[in-house]
């Protein structure tokens, strides 16, 4: 974990996502919902890292956003984010397990989670984090997911050791209508918004590999990262995220 956070701390996000797709993902919740004022809008950005998409998401609404992690590294750059950007009484950060969340039930008129919902899984984090949802609520996530029922056999043997509980986009549609959502839409993120997240990630792990060039395993952890990396080089059309944009 120690390398893994050497890797990951001091970037600008965590996973896949770039501000236009998360501002087309709210604005397919917007233009369903009737919201009478958006600043009263109460909204919980769970598993939100450093907080990229936590900003963008204030910025457009102008209202309350509770941000979740349990990494403080993270929260502080969020804090220090919001700082710059003027947001600081529109975001409150919380240092929980996104598990188990210490809030109000039914509380939320939309719950925001970006590459994160994996860490409970799919089904399970959609369930969970229902019950702390207005009725009629939305919840909006982007999940690693297949986009062809047949990927390259190098690249299913990469992700069912790695994360074997990926499922097709069809896959989690059904998921989503058996946990008691409605689906309002669903999109991929472009191969453009991995390029986002991995060029600070190759900088810094070129940076790590001058400072642990005497450390074998380190060079094969550094290693590891190099491979997933190449495979949405070589396999973008066969998976990646999708955003699920759902009401409660």
């Amino acid at each position: 974990m120690k390398l893994f956070w050497e890797i990951h701390e001091g970037l600008p996000q965590q996973g896949p996502g770039d501000n236009e797709n998360t501002i087309k993902a709210l604005n397919i919740i917007l233009d369903k919902s009737c919201f009478s004022d958006l600043k009263e809008i109460n909204m919980l950005d769970v598993g939100c890292g450093p907080g990229r998409q936590t900003i963008a998401l204030a910025k457009k609404l102008n209202c309350k956003i509770t941000a979740v992690d349990n990494h403080q590294p993270f929260l502080d750059e969020v804090n220090k984010r919001a700082t710059e950007n003027d947001l600081a009484n529109n975001i409150t950060v919380i240092n929980q397990s996104m598990d188990s969340l210490q809030l109000e039930g039914q509380s939320l008129d939309i719950i925001w989670s970006e590459g994160a919902i994996y860490n409970m899984g799919f089904e399970k984090g959609l369930k969970y984090l229902k019950s702390f949802l207005k009725p009629e609520g939305y919840i909006a996530v982007s999940e690693l997911s297949w986009f062809t029922d047949s990927p390259e056999n190098e690249l299913k043997q990469y992700w069912n050791k790695n994360y074997p509980d990926m499922k097709t986009i069809e896959e989690n549609i059904e998921i989503i209508k058996k946990t008691g959502y409605s689906l309002l839409e669903s999109f991929k993120l472009p191969a453009s918004s991995w390029t986002d997240y991995y060029n600070p990630v190759e900088k810094r792990i070129a940076e790590l590999r001058i400072k642990y060039k005497e450390d074998s395993e380190a060079l094969a952890f550094f290693d590891e990262y190099y491979i997933e990396i190449e495979m949405i080089k070589k396999y973008s059309s066969s998976y990646g995220y999708s955003f699920y944009i759902m009401q409660g």
